[in-house]
């Protein structure tokens, strides 16, 4: 997994490529920062899915609380197979 935030900017999946290419999933974490800074969630996914199409993307605020039901059950079913 490959955690960013969005306050990283949105072109590190090009920065970083073989992070990516490493990755089973992007988690873009602080979502809720976003409308402060210069992010744009699209292009960074399309960032990341041009390094590895099809790479699962997940965006989560841990001080808000959004994804993080989506995040544990990643996990969880990681963590089954």
């Amino acid at each position: 997994v490959v955690v960013i935030s969005v306050t990283e900017g949105d072109d590190k999946p090009i920065k970083y490529p073989h992070m990516i290419r490493a990755a089973d999933l992007l988690l873009i974490n602080k979502v809720d920062l976003a409308p402060y800074v210069n992010f744009d969630l699209e292009r960074c996914i399309a960032y990341a899915r041009s390094v590895k199409p099809g790479l699962p993307v997940m965006t989560v605020s841990a001080t808000r609380g959004d994804g993080l039901a989506g995040w544990y059950d990643w996990l969880s079913g990681l963590a089954a197979a």
